[in-house]
């Protein structure tokens, strides 16, 4: 969505009396953003451990924003489960156009799939996809024949069959 839209959209939100969406903030100037971030204040949180969850999340756009915004829910998830003494386990599944996040990514995705990676989250590359695609999947980054699966679509519906949630933050 373009920035204009965006703060058509705030503008709109806050004269109908709702709060601007925070992911709008993240297109405005600096000033904003960090005049956003001023007036957080840390509260005193009281949370049981969250144990192990077990995670999958789907990637089927090519929408970088979208990508982008998935990505950094599982590194703020990764940091909160830790936080609270618990175990994250967080399978990505690309099928789909979500095979568009490890075709040549720009420096700092490669970061952020290297971060998650390193912190134990596997990603998952449909077979199915890339051959309707015609993608050699040695061209995607960091990809193996260990990582690919027969079907993305069916592979979401076998982890939750394993009792993993499925987290599809589109709203």
């Amino acid at each position: 969505m373009q920035l204009y839209k965006k703060i058509a959209l705030t503008v709109l939100a806050s004269s109908l009396g709702f709060a601007a969406l925070p992911s709008f903030a993240e297109d405005a100037a600096p000033a904003a953003a960090a005049e956003v971030k001023s007036n957080y204040v840390k509260p005193d949180i009281k949370h049981e451990s969250y144990g192990v969850l077990k995670v999958v999340v789907p990637i089927t756009t090519d929408d970088k924003g979208v990508q982008g915004m998935k990505l950094r829910n599982i590194a703020n998830g990764l940091k909160a489960v830790d936080e609270w003494k618990g175990k994250f386990e967080v399978t990505v599944v690309l099928y789909a156009k979500g095979l568009t996040l490890l075709k040549n990514p720009d420096e700092k995705v490669q970061k952020q799939i290297d971060m998650l990676t390193s912190k134990g989250v596997h990603f998952e590359v449909c077979n199915n996809s890339l051959a309707e695609q015609g993608i050699d999947f040695h061209t995607l980054y960091h990809v193996t024949d260990a990582d690919i699966v027969p079907s993305g679509f069916a592979e979401v519906a076998y982890l939750q069959a394993k009792k993993h949630f499925v987290v599809d933050p589109m709203n």
